[in-house]
């Protein structure tokens, strides 16, 4: 028999365990997912947009992975530094002497930074942090969007062409009624009902063609009630391509015929504007008297090989109140295993962690931290398949591996910790369900450590 531990609930985690239970080769592998949260689902869960039910209907399937006979799901187990005193986590090393083999699957948790002046301006924050406050995650504070801090707030600036930018900008305009059947948490709503933000503007440092978003997510933008989505004609024709669209690839080409339909629509005088603006690349956030974000200067750019830009020279100044990053994200170095800073992943050879360029028996990689924050959440699948396929190519010397020979959760549960098993997260799902009744909702969110962990019954 062998036991695997799989680092991480997410899509790329769940993956990799379903994949592991499910093959013939290797029948008796057992299975413990562990997440440093109390909840499982990983980004599905805080990373998803409230508003995108159907994307979220997805836990649904990744549930039922977790509920295999022969998974177990852990929260509130962290992966620590390997000096970390008692108490505070699993160091890689003692995970290795607990399970045959490791699949590390924890994501890209960094966001990028712009690196322009001004980026550290009260009122100038990532995209990242606004979403783990509206999709209450445990570790947001939520301070610079919580109370009345958005009422302030006219004109908000979305830098990126992604769909988490599309996301935000969505968010920022969309009406707190159509938000109130969500699970997003109270907070958050009310918040976002006494916000003042009347438009958005989503900026790209390149053309129409080069977005990163979805058709399917940039559509969305001009359904929402009362908003004009507005998209300036001159700007998109910058672009080589927009004029001919035939050598584009599909999704390329449907994302340039949307913005071109909004480009010859008029005005419907909506209560809010979403302004799509390309080829304009920041390069200050610019402060206000009281000292927080008064706005961006923006360079315009240009064209320049087949997908690059190059400054002109001439700027713009956009006002805003708001400002919010989106231009990636970067992984994280876990302790213990080998970084590389440049790319933001582990050194792999088919999922292989590589230490001084071997492959280290017994610990393997799975999504953003394998490949880099690429793809969308059904790509995790081959990618899992393909690490799982090298640890059972290694079955055998994984099975001579010298482990724990007891239950790991016992090991782990006499290091101090007090992981959250599967009766305690459906104990936070049952919570969060009388907390959406008490409020007259669905299902709404716990935005914290402190409820969740007593949702979840003192485990």
């Amino acid at each position: 028999m062998l036991r695997v531990a799989v680092v991480g609930s997410g899509p790329s985690g769940v993956y990799a365990a379903q994949a592991l239970v499910q093959q013939d080769a290797v029948p008796q592998v057992h299975v413990d997912v562990l997440d440093r949260l109390p909840c499982p689902y990983g980004l599905v869960r805080y990373g998803v947009a409230p508003d995108h039910e159907k994307i979220k209907s997805l836990q649904g399937n990744l549930r039922t992975v977790l509920e295999h006979e022969r998974i177990r799901f852990l929260g509130h187990v962290e992966v620590a530094a390997a000096d970390a005193p008692p108490g505070t986590g699993l160091s890689t090393a003692r995970l290795l002497r607990l399970y045959h083999a490791v699949v590390y699957c924890v994501g890209a948790a960094r966001d990028r930074r712009l690196g322009i002046p001004g980026e550290e301006l009260p009122g100038c924050h990532s995209a990242t942090e606004f979403v783990s406050w509206y999709s209450a995650h445990p570790d947001s504070s939520g301070d610079a969007f919580r109370g009345s801090s958005l009422r302030p707030v006219h004109s908000a600036i979305v830098i990126g062409a992604g769909n988490v930018a599309v996301d935000v900008t969505r968010i920022l305009a969309r009406g707190a009624e159509e938000l109130r059947p969500t699970d997003m948490p109270q907070p958050a709503l009310g918040a976002l009902a006494g916000s003042g933000v009347r438009a958005v503007h989503m900026v790209a440092r390149r053309g129409p063609s080069q977005g990163k978003f979805t058709t399917k997510e940039l559509r969305e933008l001009g359904t929402l009630a009362g908003v004009d989505t507005v998209v300036d004609p001159s700007e998109l024709a910058l672009d080589p391509r927009y004029l001919d669209t035939a050598g584009l690839p599909a999704a390329q080409r449907r994302n340039v015929e949307v913005l071109r339909g909004w480009s010859q629509l008029p005005p419907t005088g909506g209560s809010r504007t979403i302004d799509l603006r390309f080829f304009l690349r920041p390069v200050q956030v610019l402060a206000g008297p009281d000292g927080r974000t008064s706005g961006v200067r923006f360079e315009r750019t240009e064209p320049e090989g087949p997908s690059g830009v190059r400054g002109t020279g001439r700027y713009e100044d956009i006002q805003a109140q708001l400002v919010l990053r989106s231009v990636g994200y970067l992984g994280v170095p876990l302790a213990g295993l080998p970084f590389d800073p440049a790319k933001g992943t582990v050194p792999h050879a088919g999922g292989r962690v590589l230490r001084d360029g071997s492959a280290a028996l017994g610990e393997y990689v799975a999504g953003w931290i394998k490949r880099g924050p690429t793809g969308v959440i059904g790509s995790n699948r081959p990618c899992a398949k393909e690490t799982v396929a090298s640890l059972l190519a290694d079955a055998p010397a994984l099975a001579r591996r010298e482990v724990f020979a007891g239950d790991p959760l016992t090991a782990i549960r006499a290091l101090g910790l007090r992981p959250v098993t599967w009766p305690g997260w459906l104990a936070i799902e049952a919570a969060e369900a009388d907390l959406g009744r008490a409020l007259g909702r669905r299902s709404v969110k716990i935005p914290d450590w402190a409820g969740l962990l007593a949702a979840a019954g003192g485990e």
